[in-house]
This record gives C-alpha cells, structure tokens and sequence, in this order.
C-alpha cells in the first residue's frame, strides 16, 4: 500500500495527497504534519518507513469538503486519489491479497473549485494564465463554476492592471520565464502554443474559425493554450465548462491600475474583505450570480458610450416602476444559481440536486420572460435579454418529469428519479417494497412461532438483514431443528439468520441493485441533455445576472436619492451634490450627516488645487468623485444631484501611503512610482485623484516635486485632474497655469477648538490646523503647546528674513548649524568684495572658482 502511495505521491508533486481508505481520505508524511496544522486535527503514525513512524491523519470522505476548503484557503493545492475499482475487481484481478487500485482523480486548486460548498455564491472565481510571445503579454482567464473565459493581451508595462482586473485566485505561467509574477504557479512552456490553443478552442466548440468570437492575437492564443492544459491536468483529462471566448478589446473599459483599485477599494476594502468596500455598499443584488456580474462591472466599467447609455436606461426603466421592480426582485429571489448548477454538470460533478435547480431556474427565467414581454417601453437591452430567458421548454418538460421535486444530492443512493417516467425502475422498486413487506410478515410469524415478543429482523451494512432477540431469549433459537442460524452475540442480544430472510434479502438486494444501476443510467441520460444545451443554459444565467443588477442599482438609486449620469463627448466633469456612497452610509448608520459638494472640471479649468486641514475631507472628496465616474461607466446610477460626465479612457488614484518592503520599496518610493506612472500613461481623457505628493521626503524636496508634478499635468499630460496638498506656496502656480484653479476645504477654529465643515469653497486655504488636528487626535497637551512656541518662532523667523533656515536659526536645536552657516556665507562674502577678477589669470581664476565652489560646498 505505501509503494502505491509513494508513486501516487510522486504524480501529485506539491499537492497535499487525500489518499482513499475505505470512509476516509488518508494523509501521510509531510502532507499529514501539513494538514493537522492546518485543519487543527489529530497527527498519529501508522507503522513505519525507512525505521521511522510513518505520520498520518485522515478526515471522513463524506465531510471532506469542509477540509478542502480551509485547506484552499490557507494557499494549500490537493490532489485526489479515489479507488477506481471494487474490492470484488480487485479480487479477480489479482487474488484475494490483491491491493485495490487507486489513481488521482482530480486536483482541488484555488482557481479550479466547482463545488457549491467551497465556493462563495457572490464572488467569481477567476483562473489566470499569462505568458509573453515577441514582447507582448497574452492573458486567459476563466471562471470554471460558470464557464465564462475572456482573452486579452497587454503591454509588459500594463499587464498588472490587466490581472488587477481579473482577480484571479490562481495564476499559472511557463516555467523558467524571468517576468512571470512571483505568485504564478509553472507550467511547462510547451503548453503555451498559441497554434495548439487555437486547435483546442476550435475543437471544444466545434467551429473551423474562431472569427465568430472575436479577433485573438498569437499572445492570446497561447495563454489560452495554457490555461486549457493546465484545466487538462487538474481535471485528469475532463474539461470543465468552457463557453466561447470573449476578446478582451483595447478601449473597451475604463483601465485602472492595481494601486488605483487599491486606493480607491472597489472590490475589497484596504484591511481586507469585502465588508467597507464600494461593492458592498452598492450591491442590492439578490442572486450570487447578480453580485458577481455587478462585481465585474465595478472592476471593468465600459468605456464607449452606447453600452453605458443601454445599462443606464435598464436601470432607469426598474427605477420608475417600483411595483415592477420588488415583484421581479422577489422571483429572482428565489432563483437557485444555475449557472454553477450548470458547471457542476458539465464538469462531471453534479448532483441530482443540481438537475433540479436547472430544471427550477429555467422554468422560473421563462416565467419573468413571460411577465416582461407584454410591458410597453423596453429599452433595448431588456428586449435583447428576453429571448435568452426562453428556448427550453423540452429540456425543463424532460426535467419536470423524470426528477422528484426535492432531488437529494448524492446520486449513490437512489431515489431521485420520479415514480411514473420508467416504469421498469416502478416495477424494480415494487418488488423492493414488496420485499421489505414480506419481510415484516415475516418478523410477525416468528414472534409468533417463537413465543419471543422483543424479536426483531434488523439491517445494517456489515451484516445486512438478521434476526435479532434478547440474550435471555436466544437458547429458544440455537436448537438445530429450529430453522435458524447463529451469526453473532453481543452482550445484550444474539443475532440469528433463517433461509427465508436470505430468500427476502437478496431479492430485495437484486431489485434495489437494478433500480439503482437504471436511476444512473437516467442521470448519466439527463446530464448528456444539459450537456448539449450549455451554451442557451448559460445565456440564460447571464440574463437573469444582467436583470438583477439593474433592479437591484435601480433600488440602491432609490434608497439613496441617486441620480441617472449623463454622458457627454466632451471632456466636462460635472457633480453637483456629489456623495461618498462608504463614507456616506458609515456616517448615517452612526446618526451623522454626510456634508455634499460639487465638483466641475472642463477644458479651462481641469486641474484643481485642493487646500485644507487633516481630516477636514479632501481624500473624501478626491476619492468620491473619482467613484461617482467608475459607477457611471460601469452603467450604475451615481450618489449625486446631477452628473454630466465626459467618458474617462484611463482613472488614477495617488491616494494614501503605504509601503512594499517585500519589492524593497518604502513609502516615498511607492508614491514615486505611482506617480510616474500616471505622468507616463494619463491622456487628455484621463481622470486623476492626487493626495499630498511629495510628502515623504523633506520639505523642500517635497515641495519641489509637488510643485514639477502640478506643472507636468497641467502642461503634458492635459487630463481632468484633483490634486490635494498642504504646500500653501502651490498656489503660485494658479499665476502660471490658466487652467489650474484654487479651492480648500473648509474649517474654523472656536473657542480653541477645530471645526471641521467638509465643505469645498474656491480659493487658497489660509492654513493647515494642523496642531488643532494633532489636538484633536489626542496629542498631550504639553507636546501641542511646544509645538506651538515652536512654529511660533519659525513664522516669526520666515516672516522677518523671508525664509525657512532663519526660523530655524532662532531655535537652539539648530542654532550651532545656522551660525556655521552664517559664518562660512560671511567668509564667502568677504573675498567676493576684496576680488579684483580683472587681475587673474585664466588659470587662476579657475583655481579660485573651483576653491570657492568646494567652500560652499561645506556650508
């Protein structure tokens, strides 16, 4: 057994090997230390290895997928091994000491879950792979629980974003490639060809060109190549769902950058999850597939006109109706998830349970078809989605008849096919039934030929059917004319067998055995028919997804007062009454109100300078604006009293600080890098949030930064732009800049305390509170009040000499470096005046330059 375990475990590589012994999955070695941390279960040892204790664990085949699912969350990847004979095969294959055979059946990996258990309903669970031909990466990415697979193909600069987009769990590259993302599992190289991935999509579908789905570039081509060779290997050769590909077309979303998406926590909060991200907030979907579909929106918003308008006037057609909208929500309620009913099937994995939520969700979509057709004033992608709710009334008719209507979700037991659409399997189960009667008569006569009243005929799956009676009672039964046949003694009961019981059991165990076999041969029928019909079952999944995001954005939009966006083709951005959906929904569960500004950016006036204390509300408005686009584009209603928006190609967001020690960067050089970036890739369509540029290093330094980053923006770059900042001397810059304007962040000072009124007023703000915010934020008294002599004294020194190193002079702490200073500018001075320049020589006067140079050098 452990040399079979051993080549197993060689074909598994770094995957934990569940090993199957009879009810129990079984780990050794490593994998079971691995998994007893992980999974908090017992670590044991059974006989030994190489002189050695062999460590073990096991969980129970029947729970292990709640094992699997901790264990995929805690990064592991799991291979298998299921016996694929019989222990009655086994023995004519090899005689009674035959080991049974065993081979990895699948491999359970992060990006590959099917299983209802171990997926979360709201949440798409993407599959990556990324490889690079002649200098351009190519991009595949699928969802194996739904089917959906899309392609794209980027830059070696842009393909973080394009993997920020897909969030993939899991990502798979070719091995010994140097740029592969550290995170990536290899593959073999070979598997990336893109002639082989266009092969393996022509056959998986059936068509001799691909042109019907769209244009794939050789980078394209051969990551898909991989993602379907790697889906080869975790399947053993069965493929999951895999419905035509989608091109991934250049300008057809709004392109964010992973440290934009971070920032501006779209899909997941900062600090991790779901919960305090914009998803969360807007999401009033009522289906997991509708909040995974609304999900996708959020992280890819369109870019082009026409689909935005065709999402926006679906929303508005739900918005005004609301009877229309709680009546449709609530069916949609309802609705199982058939679209990962439908990869379950397809991948080899369904239930009986699945074909009946297929068979329920088909019929309830051509319900919902049938009561929004007659309606008046569709707009048109409701129209283009009603014919996709329909087209399977012989499959649901086939359903509706062969299932019973709660089908269990194990098929190894029978019992989920309706009686009345086979009437041999009737007749089996009749004799079954029949069986177990003639069984209770029987327990009837022997009572009553025995004289024993406590006899019982029991069953279990060791001894199968027997005779049970009373230890005290058992002497009556042991005679050997008595007709029956000792099989066992526990302590407080004797079991017997008789040859009529024998009779009644195998016919029983012949019939049920058949009924089984026929129940099998059904679902294996029933999943042949879904099968065929995939890519209409999950047309129809997609619809309704579609459906329940606009009814559940036309419900948000109206529990907030939020308002329909108009798009424009110029490069306006106008908010009036603008809101922060997070902050303003965290505000009203505390009782507090959230304070609204407007914000309008157009050609002659694209860039703002934002002013104003700590806390005062500026990374609020930089970040709510910047969201109130990506719901726009991504076809929702926006937290706003009216919205004129030209469409934004690229979004960006510099906001916040935090570092990258794993890379080797620190705060400052994570900042750089973002902004660079920006200043290298925004466009004059481009829409830029900017927060305190140039804060991580010294004053000057920073402020020179802030001051060429402002410069670079207004005069190469040309996009709509935010910018915060507390370097008041920014504000020169509205003398050079024409399109550059001035605002602040209101707040006042009362009775010694700060007011902050989060309201956006036009000009400089005269200052940055920022000892009242220190104060309010608990700051000892005595640290405040010496920081406050502190300042004092600097102003004071700034306002008399005009700069920054005479206050600092005044100060002891400085006051030895200031005099040296002073000291060697004085020197400097002196042999300036007593230089008679027209006395030296050529070669003197260079001598003298670079001794003056090394001089002010030192100061």
């Amino acid at each position: 057994m452990m040399a079979q375990y051993l080549a197993l475990k060689r074909e598994a590589g770094d995957c934990l090997l569940f090993y199957r012994m009879g009810d129990f999955f079984e780990l050794f070695f490593d994998d079971a230390k691995t998994a007893s941390a992980v999974l908090d279960i017992a670590l044991t040892s059974r006989g030994e290895h190489g002189g050695a204790p062999v460590p073990m664990c096991g969980v129970p085949v029947h729970s292990a997928e709640g094992y699997l699912a901790r264990l995929i969350r805690a990064g592991c990847r799991v291979a298998i091994a299921e016996q694929v004979e019989s222990p009655e095969e086994a023995k004519k294959r090899g005689g009674s000491k035959a080991l049974v055979r065993r081979d990895i059946v699948r491999f359970v990996t992060a990006g590959t879950l099917t299983e209802e258990a171990l997926l979360e309903p709201r949440r798409a669970n993407m599959l990556a792979a990324l490889c690079e031909v002649r200098g351009q990466c190519g991009l595949a990415a699928c969802d194996i629980s739904t089917g959906r697979m899309e392609l794209a193909e980027a830059t070696p600069e842009t393909v973080g974003a394009a993997l920020a987009r897909f969030g993939a769990s899991e990502l798979v590259a070719p091995e010994g490639w140097a740029d592969a993302p550290a995170h990536a599992i290899g593959r073999p190289a070979r598997d990336f060809a893109s002639e082989e991935g266009e092969a393996r999509l022509k056959a998986l579908h059936g068509v001799a060109t691909l042109d019907g789905f769209g244009s794939f570039s050789r980078p394209m081509l051969a990551a898909a190549a991989g993602l379907i060779a790697y889906l080869d290997h975790v399947g053993r050769g069965r493929l999951p769902l895999l419905l035509p590909p989608e091109a991934g077309a250049d300008g057809g979303v709004l392109a964010m950058d992973e440290a934009t998406r971070a920032s501006l926590e779209i899909t997941e909060a900062q600090g991790g999850g779901r919960k305090g991200s914009l998803l969360a907030e807007v999401d009033r979907c009522v289906t997991g597939a509708g909040a995974r579909q609304l999900a996708e929106d959020l992280a890819a918003p369109l870019a082009s006109a026409a689909p935005i308008a065709a999402r926006h006037d679906l929303v508005q057609f739900f918005h005004a109706d609301p009877l229309l909208r709680a009546d449709l929500r609530d069916v949609l309620r309802a609705l199982p998830d058939i679209g990962r009913a439908l990869g379950r099937v397809v991948a080899g994995r369904g239930s009986p349970r699945d074909l009946g939520q297929l068979r329920d969700g088909l019929r309830e979509a051509r319900r919902i078809a049938d009561h929004l057709q007659p309606l008046g004033d569709k707009p048109a992608l409701l129209e283009e989605l009603l014919p996709r709710l329909g087209g399977h009334g012989a499959l649901t008719d086939l359903l509706q008849r062969a299932l019973v209507p709660s089908p269990p979700t194990e098929r190894g037991s029978g019992g989920f096919i309706a009686e009345g659409y086979d009437a041999a399997l009737d007749e089996l189960r009749g004799v079954s039934g029949n069986a177990r009667r003639a069984i209770a008569a029987l327990e009837a006569r022997y009572r009553q030929d025995t004289g024993i009243a406590a006899l019982k005929i029991r069953h279990n799956g060791v001894l199968g059917y027997f005779i049970e009676v009373p230890a005290r009672s058992a002497d009556r039964l042991m005679a050997p004319d008595s007709g029956f046949t000792h099989r066992q003694t526990m302590a407080n009961a004797v079991r017997f067998n008789s040859l009529q019981l024998h009779e009644e059991a195998s016919r029983i165990a012949e019939a049920g055995g058949h009924a089984l076999a026929a129940e099998e041969a059904h679902f294996e029928e029933l999943t042949a028919e879904v099968v065929a019909g995939r890519e209409r079952i999950a047309a129809t999944a997609a619809a309704l997804a579609r459906i329940d995001v606009a009814a559940g954005q036309a419900e948000r939009a109206a529990e907030g007062d939020w308002c329909r966006p108009e798009i424009r083709e110029d490069s306006c951005l106008e908010i009036e009454g603008g809101r922060h959906p997070v902050v303003e929904a965290a505000l009203a569960r505390a009782g507090e109100r959230f304070v609204a500004n407007d914000c309008r950016l157009a050609a002659d006036d694209r860039l703002w300078l934002v002013g104003g204390p700590n806390m005062g509300g500026k990374s609020t408005f930089l970040r709510q604006n910047a969201l109130i686009v990506l719901l726009a584009q991504a076809g929702c209603f926006v937290p706003a009293k009216r919205v004129q928006l030209g469409l934004v190609d690229r979004l960006f967001s510099r906001v916040g600080a935090a570092d990258n020690l794993a890379r080797g960067r620190s705060t400052f050089m994570v900042e750089m890098v973002e902004t660079a970036a920006i200043l290298a890739q925004a466009s004059e369509r481009s829409f830029v949030i900017l927060d305190e540029v140039g804060r991580g290093t010294s004053t000057y330094d920073g402020l020179a930064l802030a001051w060429a980053v402002a410069e670079a923006i207004h005069e190469n770059n040309r996009c709509r732009c935010l910018f915060a900042t507390h370097y008041h001397e920014l504000a020169r810059l509205a003398e050079t800049c024409p399109a550059l304007s001035l605002h602040h962040v209101r707040a006042r000072e009362w009775k010694g305390e700060l007011v902050l009124l989060h309201e956006l007023a036009e000009g400089p703000a005269d200052r940055s509170y920022g000892l009242a915010v220190a104060r309010l934020a608990g700051v000892p008294k005595e640290v405040v009040a010496r920081a406050k002599a502190v300042l004092d004294r600097l102003e004071k020194g700034r306002a008399q000499t005009g700069g920054l190193a005479a206050g600092l002079g005044e100060l002891p702490l400085f006051a030895a470096a200031a005099e040296a200073q002073e000291e060697r500018c004085d020197a400097l001075r002196e042999r300036l005046q007593v230089l008679d320049v027209d006395s030296l020589s050529p070669r003197e006067a260079l001598d003298l330059l670079y001794d003056l140079k090394r001089t002010a050098g030192e100061g």
